[in-house]
């Protein structure tokens, strides 16, 4: 059968040789530690996952939000101190893949129950809900219906979905624990993207996608323009007995932007935490928390200009001032005009006309990193940084290099039908900007040099006949699409005391990219567990500081670990050649500052039980 390469109109191989040299001839500006690789370990974890699509994306092919692909989450869901993966599909199922050590990982989703096969599935979160010690699973799904699982302990669960009164049926996307009024327990906003499906039941009982207008204009991202078709997103409040309220319209979160994400952050520094809402189609929005009561949008006293088409988002300390910067991802921004290679780094050109983008001029057509200055506000330096790149997706942060400073990835590329989009890995160069370096690490190219993989069959001579493809050919073919993640969680798999990349792919096998920093250096670290007792058990909006003869290390406890990832794991602390840690502070969400010096040491887990008010400190 003949093979027929749709998009890709430069060699791969050539390709990705030019951009190696590229970035090789940048290694004089590196003031890190780079001499370590991160290598796709896939076949040797024993993970046989496969991310399924709808048809919306292969052989019916229509550009709309199917196509932004799934999450991946990651906890310890069997209490045996390793971190496991859950993979999320839309179609075919989720599984859920227990750690073994060493980099081996088996599927375990039928025993532990939650497969969710007949559902088109979109995003997973592991919090601690019910603040019992063990990691619970709430799965988003696209009119099928969200679910809630409680763990047993054991890696067991139970759909607790009806108790819980979380059976919103609509288009959802990520979600996102955190205690927004600081009872002490971890309460629910789930972001929804809009109406991008019709009524209509497809093949194999998916919903399909809205077509094209006439014009040839995608309809399915035009939706912004159609009130009809807003579909707010949702905060739910954890009232403690199981159940959880909706207290959307009574806090005034009442947020219609085209949603699939969103990032705790407290801007204000009152400890009770806001909310950042991405829109793919619009301008993001920033809610303040009023004292746990109301919500209040605030979004240009911080943030004159947001991207046009929001994908990806982390709050975190990039300059280490002990200052929360934030770095936002744009996809949509990238799709009014063909780009090529040469202009991946460069903000978008954007084409499309200001009555559909709704005022062009609150916007930035690209990736956005906002440094957060002294007295509070940001500044906008992308482009300084170098934070563009191109078809980006979901993003993660961690210390690949464990020498202090946090480093990038951004899991991109758009698939079937356009040409491959690298995977982006930016390493963080002392705070003074970020450093290309997936060519260099290894990350890229794929394992084998893959580009491109089986996406579509066609039957010339029969069914397809009449299709464009088939205009000119005849007989049997497939046309070959290109290979994207969507999203990736950074965490240490294989507990040899660095970093490690798992990703979800778009139609394919998951990367499990296995870092060997540890056998090419000295780097220590720390790793740091919370147990919260008057906050949630998960301490999640904790901030934590790690202090070293060398710096101050500062890291908020927020549990997103990537595009429609929510994960539970310690927060993970590169100390470069700093061997003695003198203290760690904590500022727990209940308003308990607690130190730790005693009895810290380096290249381990740390855990730390939040202390009563009154001797919170030492």
């Amino acid at each position: 059968m003949r093979r027929v390469p749709v998009g890709q109109t430069v060699d791969p191989a050539v390709e990705a040789n030019a951009r190696r040299q590229q970035q090789l001839a940048t290694l004089g500006e590196f003031k890190v530690f780079h001499e370590f690789t991160l290598r796709d370990r896939q076949p040797e974890s024993g993970i046989t996952f496969e991310h399924r699509i709808t048809p919306d994306s292969a052989k019916a092919y229509k550009p709309n939000h199917y196509d932004h692909g799934n999450g991946i989450a990651v906890a310890d869901v069997d209490g045996d101190g390793r971190l496991d993966l859950y993979f999320v599909s839309q179609l075919g199922g989720n599984e859920l893949w227990r750690n073994l050590g060493g980099g081996r990982f088996e599927n375990v989703t039928e025993q532990a129950g939650v497969g969710l096969a007949d559902r088109l599935s979109a995003s997973a979160s592991f919090a601690d809900y019910d603040n019992d010690g063990d990691a619970d699973l709430y799965v988003t799904t696209v009119k099928f219906g969200n679910a809630l699982f409680q763990n047993d302990g054991q890696g067991k669960f139970t759909d607790v979905t009806e108790k819980a009164g979380l059976t919103h049926l609509g288009h959802s996307s990520g979600a996102v624990f955190f205690d927004y009024d600081r009872d002490g327990r971890l309460d629910l906003f789930v972001a929804n993207v809009g109406v991008y499906t019709t009524d209509e039941l497809g093949p194999g009982g998916y919903y399909v996608g809205f077509g094209y207008l006439e014009s040839g204009q995608s309809d399915a991202f035009s939706g912004h323009l159609t009130p009809a078709r807003f579909e707010r997103s949702l905060l739910y409040r954890n009232l403690g007995d199981g159940r959880f309220e909706d207290v959307t319209e009574k806090t005034g979160l009442v947020d219609t932007g085209w949603s699939g994400d969103a990032s705790p952050t407290d801007l204000n520094g009152d400890r009770y935490p806001d909310l950042y809402v991405l829109n793919m189609q619009g301008d993001d929005r920033y809610w303040e928390n009023v004292r746990g009561e109301r919500f209040v949008e605030r979004t240009k006293a911080y943030f004159p200009k947001t991207p046009w088409g929001s994908m990806g988002v982390k709050f975190f300390d990039q300059d280490n001032d002990g200052r929360m910067d934030l770095i936002l991802t744009d996809m949509h921004s990238d799709m009014s005009k063909n780009v090529g290679i040469d202009e991946e780094k460069l903000k978008s050109d954007m084409q499309w006309p200001d009555a559909f983008l709704q005022g062009g001029a609150d916007n930035i057509f690209g990736n956005a990193f906002y440094r957060r200055r002294a007295d509070g506000t940001f500044e906008e330096v992308s482009d300084r940084l170098g934070a563009e790149n191109y078809w980006p997706w979901g993003l993660s942060t961690g210390d690949l290099n464990a020498d202090g400073w946090d480093d990038v990835f951004i899991a991109s590329s758009m698939n079937f039908p356009f040409r491959y989009g690298v995977n982006s890995v930016l390493l963080n160069n002392r705070g003074e900007k970020f450093l290309d370096s997936e060519y260099i690490l290894g990350v890229e190219p794929r394992r084998g040099g893959r580009a491109m993989k089986p996406w579509v069959f066609m039957d010339c001579d029969g069914a397809d006949r009449e299709r464009q493809e088939c205009q000119g050919r005849e007989g049997r073919f497939e046309l070959l699409g290109t290979l994207g993640s969507r999203s990736s969680a950074i965490f240490d798999f294989d507990d040899d005391g660095d970093l490690d990349i798992v990703t979800n792919e778009f139609n394919s096998e998951p990367m499990v990219l296995i870092s060997d920093l540890t056998a090419r250096t000295e780097a220590h670290h720390l790793k740091v567990e919370l147990v919260g007792r008057r906050s949630n058990r998960d301490g999640l909006g904790a901030v934590v500081r790690v202090i070293t003869a060398a710096g101050t290390y500062t890291k908020v406890h927020d549990g997103l670990s990537g595009y429609l990832s929510h994960s539970r794991a310690p927060l993970y602390f590169g100390l470069g050649g700093s061997d003695k840690v003198k203290r760690i502070e904590v500022e727990w969400p209940s308003g308990v500052d607690q130190v730790v010096s005693d009895g810290i040491e380096v290249d381990t887990t740390v855990t730390i039980t939040e202390e009563a008010e009154a001797d919170a400190s030492e």
